[in-house]
């Protein structure tokens, strides 16, 4: 398929996709200007309100791992229609929870949730899309999904200063009322029977083992997800360093984190036209040597101060970027392995980014110490983790 047949016949389910992968962003980014507001109504510690974000990673991650083979074996409508409907009700939960500990537990019920929605996108993906193709539409996606981490911080914080923090939950819940319903209306089933007799024909257990032993899918799924970890280290360290230390208004914040997701959008975009000249994994092996010259310039500038806040933001502003090639391109070198077990590779995509960044986003909150260095420390032993993951496995290795 061409990309002018992409943007005339499938423009909308792609813009469709893009909306299921927004589930994670919308319910991260829009509630971190509310992280003081919720401790001071909760009478709780910031690092209590911090745990809800580390636990919401963690419903991400385990979630995804039950859904991707219920994908393959139920196919890709029920799954995420049923996913959706947890993830409203959990969000009304969250709007009502009268203590930390039941919003804790209400976000970790919205994210076993919403996680339906960005494992069954990938899994469609894979179902319509051969391997280049893949790469532009999973780049094409983040036009959608990127607007998230743009959008939401500014509506949280309009929200916020409106009618408070639990009203950006109810906000959450009409969102992803909205999102079901296009889905009902919009997504028609793409799994093909081959995918389903392989489904049946062996547990998820046996179809992990599988995916398991094959380096190269495991390289990319390092590959993409020690690189999400330092988006994660970002996001859950974001508002308090932002706000406390560098003095930034909630207002402003939103418009900070904007600005890192219009990199990203712009990355995706651009890696889109790259790849109908050069092959994802030429992409990948130079985005992955820029992104390591990022962290040890974050490390640099974090741990003498230079620069101030700018020291900061400018690394973080180049590191987003460069998340825009890494993703779409991990992701797509993934789901070429193995065309029969889409689901379960799309659950291990997501599995191993949210869970990698539940580990870095507990890191940042453990090591916090009101400075920007222990976010810069798990960006830089994720990336290098990453390049070593993507060469020692992902690439294929040159002939000799």
């Amino acid at each position: 398929m061409t990309e002018t047949q992409i943007r005339s016949s499938t423009f909308g389910i792609v813009m469709l996709l893009g909306t299921l992968t927004a589930f994670a962003p919308m319910s991260i980014d829009m509630y971190l200007p509310a992280f003081p507001a919720i401790g001071r109504d909760l009478q709780t510690t910031p690092q209590a309100v911090q745990t809800s974000l580390a636990i919401f990673f963690a419903g991400l991650a385990f979630g995804q791992f039950f859904v991707g083979p219920a994908s393959d074996r139920f196919g890709r409508r029920l799954p995420v229609l049923i996913g959706i409907s947890v993830y409203v009700a959990s969000s009304i939960a969250c709007a009502l929870a009268p203590t930390i500990e039941v919003l804790w537990a209400a976000r970790v019920a919205q994210a076993l949730g919403g996680c339906a929605g960005a494992v069954v996108s990938r899994a469609v993906v894979r179902d319509l899309f051969s391997s280049q193709e893949m790469a532009r539409v999973l780049s094409l996606m983040t036009l959608v999904m990127g607007m998230a981490p743009i959008l939401a911080p500014m509506l949280g914080s309009v929200v916020l200063s409106l009618a408070g923090w639990r009203a950006i939950f109810w906000c959450l819940a009409l969102f992803g009322t909205v999102v079901g319903l296009a889905v009902i209306f919009l997504l028609k089933e793409t799994r093909s029977p081959e995918t389903a007799a392989q489904a049946r024909a062996e547990n998820p257990f046996q179809a992990y083992g599988i995916l398991l032993k094959n380096p190269r899918l495991m390289g990319y799924l390092l590959a993409g997800a020690l690189n999400s970890a330092c988006l994660f280290a970002y996001v859950s360290s974001s508002a308090d360093l932002f706000i406390t230390t560098y003095g930034i208004s909630p207002g402003q914040f939103g418009l900070y984190f904007g600005v890192n997701a219009i990199g990203l959008i712009g990355a995706g975009q651009v890696n889109r036209h790259l790849l109908r000249r050069h092959s994802l994994d030429r992409i990948l092996s130079v985005a992955s040597i820029v992104t390591l010259v990022i962290g040890v310039l974050m490390m640099v500038t974090t741990s003498t101060g230079f620069g101030g806040f700018w020291g900061v933001f400018l690394p973080i502003f180049a590191l987003m970027t460069t998340f825009g090639f890494m993703q779409s391109n991990t992701a797509a070198g993934a789901l070429t392995i193995d065309p029969l077990r889409a689901g379960s590779v799309a659950a291990m995509l997501g599995g191993s980014a949210f869970g990698v960044g539940a580990v870095s986003s507990a890191l940042a909150g453990m090591m916090h110490d009101g400075s920007a260095k222990p976010m810069a420390l798990i960006i830089l032993v994720s990336v290098f983790g990453s390049a070593w993951a993507l060469y020692g496995l992902a690439l294929p290795k040159p002939a000799r």
